[in-house]
């Protein structure tokens, strides 16, 4: 395809409406859309409900037809000349806002060019991309070969159950992509995994331990309550010590927060108070057992500390964190989130983790993904990259990753932007914090840049055979 074609268009459009997409995205984000208990009408609860239906408010205010299915998922769409489908996928649901924001999460704000709060990121800012580029298809007079749908999902975050319910309900789209990653093109992912490491009951010294927002991401808070006395416990970096009752000590750990996909330099605050915990002999040896366990855990993101680590050559080696702790009637409850390659399974996972745990804890699987790979050489995805290095001159190639999108659900999809900075363009302030952290941020530049990549890829597509 001849982009020049449509570069003059493309590029009016955009600058029209930055400041558009600036105002809808915070629309979204202002909406608090982590998953809740489900009631009649919201199976996600009504966070998840009412972004939706406020993003198809949105859809229909710019001319386009839309669809809701039951509140699992929505889409807007422009009808093409053909029965066949070219669709993105998004998600508006988010993780909880967790600690050390600047300000209120779920009330998006400005600091320049730089939009600050709760999504912006993964995956509400994509999300409002995406029905740009149905709203240009529509103002543009476009009638694409291929139906082009924005679907707009609920449950990314926790379990995808969204996307398998439209899958069980309607017909996958003969391709799509997902902006929930970097640029350029994904076109694997590692296989996803979490599961329960459940301890004895402990009839110890430990009475409570609390930490974590999502099994998905680092914890940089959390905090447990120990039979101790405060005035002989040393203080510790990163560690606040305070008293909470008679004979008993709160102690929190503070660590540096970042996605499970992604663990590089985050510091795991459930891991800061093990160690203190194990460092100062504060508890029981059944419970220094299970305590000793989770050190292991801790102490290498590839899994070599626990026994699980893998490395198939085509994927980056294997991946691990320990996401939340809870404390239920006695017994110390550690959720872990992996992102394996080839070389291994769920099921080896889960076998290597109880030979680490041995009698200290039960190991209980909460969630199996298998990794997932479609031919770099496919012409969808030689398509999206062409485009991709036509647009920012690069020389970029197809990429896999650890991360889990819907892309792995579906027939033929990739992941396609726009988390990294596109060339590296822009320096990130302090007052930016990365998806699922606080302060996530992103910037309009970036998002904008992207949506011409975006625009200009769907034309592309539909000039080859789906």
């Amino acid at each position: 395809m001849n982009l020049n074609q449509w570069k003059e268009q493309v590029e009016t459009f955009v600058q029209q409406n930055a400041e558009n997409i600036a105002r809808d995205i915070k629309r979204l984000v202002d909406i608090p859309s982590v998953e809740e208990s489900p009631v009649e009408g919201a199976p996600f609860g009504n966070g998840p409900r009412a972004v939706l239906e406020e993003a198809l408010k949105m859809a229909g205010e710019m001319g386009l037809e839309t669809y809701n299915a039951n509140n699992y998922i929505g889409w807007a769409e422009v009808k093409g000349s053909s029965s066949k489908t070219l669709a993105t996928i998004t998600h508006l649901d988010v993780v909880p806002a967790g600690n050390g924001w600047d300000g209120d999460p779920f009330c998006m704000r400005r600091q320049g060019d730089w939009l600050i709060g709760r999504g912006v990121a993964d995956d509400k800012g994509p999300s409002v991309l995406c029905l740009y580029i149905a709203k240009f298809l529509k103002e543009q007079g476009i009638v694409p070969r291929y139906n082009f749908r924005v679907l707009l999902g609920c449950n990314e975050e926790t379990g995808m159950q969204d996307v398998e319910y439209y899958l069980e309900n309607y017909p996958a789209p003969d391709f799509c992509f997902s902006p929930d990653a970097e640029f350029p093109v994904c076109n694997g992912e590692k296989g996803v995994y979490s599961a329960d490491l459940i301890s004895n009951v402990l009839n110890g010294n430990l009475v409570d331990f609390q930490g974590g927002v999502a099994s998905n991401a680092v914890p940089d808070l959390a905090h447990c309550v120990v039979k101790a006395s405060l005035e002989n416990l040393p203080q510790k970096e990163n560690i606040s010590l305070s008293t909470a009752g008679e004979g008993l000590v709160r102690i929190e750990g503070k660590g540096k927060a970042g996605h499970a996909a992604f663990p590089a330099g985050t510091v795991n605050a459930i891991g800061v108070i093990v160690d203190y915990l194990l460092e100062n002999n504060l508890c029981t040896p059944e419970e220094n057992g299970y305590l000793q366990l989770l050190q292991k855990l801790f102490a290498a993101t590839d899994g070599s500390a626990i026994g699980i680590a893998s490395d198939d050559g085509l994927f980056d080696p294997l991946t691990v964190i320990g996401g939340t702790i809870r404390m239920e009637e006695g017994r110390l409850i550690q959720n872990i989130n992996s992102r394996y390659p080839t070389s291994t399974t769920a099921q080896t996972i889960t076998s290597q983790l109880q030979q680490a745990a041995g009698e200290h804890a039960e190991v209980k699987a909460e969630r199996e993904s298998e990794p997932f790979y479609i031919s770099a050489d496919h012409p969808a995805i030689q398509t999206l990259l062409g485009v991709y290095n036509e647009v920012t001159g690069e020389n970029a190639k197809p990429f896999t990753m650890g991360g889990g999108t819907y892309a792995r659900h579906f027939p033929l999809a990739v992941s396609f932007g726009p988390e990294a900075a596109l060339g590296q363009e822009q320096e990130v302030p302090d007052f930016v914090g990365t998806m699922h952290g606080p302060n996530e941020g992103v910037n309009l530049n970036h998002l904008t840049k992207a949506l011409k990549i975006y625009l200009l890829s769907v034309l592309a597509l539909q000039e080859i055979d789906l």
